[in-house]
């Protein structure tokens, strides 16, 4: 647990789940994406703490009040042969942004990290989200611009699962 002030920053618990679906709504609105939110508080849940964890948060609260989130997973550098963590989403509520939540959440982040021996931490940013891109370039990040993101969802993923394989 992180202290600043009256901030705290902690992992998600069980309990959360439902306050961190509404901060990744906040998200899904703040980027014009709120059509794209299909998925649901409880399977959030599931992923979060059931049997199988894809993925684990750490959340910001000012006064008792979440205002902020990390959200994120392992993934593995097999050049530097070690793991490393993807930030899937970071986000602080608009009323209390520039009080350095958005940091303490990047560098607690950078801890955990750090403490799981880590390579590296890495995220996507909007190319439209400058602002972002100026705090992360401050925060030491590298915005990688020969680097694109590949994507296969819905059909065209149920589509290429379907293919078969032809073993000689």
């Amino acid at each position: 647990m992180t202290l600043h002030s009256n901030l705290i920053v902690r992992f998600a618990e069980p309990t959360d789940y439902s306050v961190l679906f509404k901060l990744i709504q906040g998200l899904a609105e703040y980027e014009k994406l709120s059509h794209a939110v299909t998925g649901n508080a409880l399977e959030l849940k599931e992923h979060l703490f059931g049997a199988h964890k894809y993925i684990e948060a750490i959340l910001a609260e000012s006064a008792g009040q979440a205002v902020g989130f990390a959200l994120f997973f392992h993934n593995y550098s097999t050049f530097l042969t070690k793991p490393g963590i993807y930030l899937e989403d970071l986000f602080v509520l608009p009323e209390y942004r520039r009080q350095g939540i958005g940091k303490a959440l990047l560098t607690k982040l950078a801890q955990i990290a750090v403490e799981r021996d880590c390579g590296r931490l890495e995220w996507s940013v909007l190319d439209w989200n400058e602002s972002a891109q100026e705090f992360y370039r401050s925060m030491g990040a590298s915005i990688l611009d020969d680097w694109r993101i590949c994507r296969v969802t819905g059909d065209a993923l149920t589509q290429l699962g379907a293919v078969q394989i032809i073993h000689n």
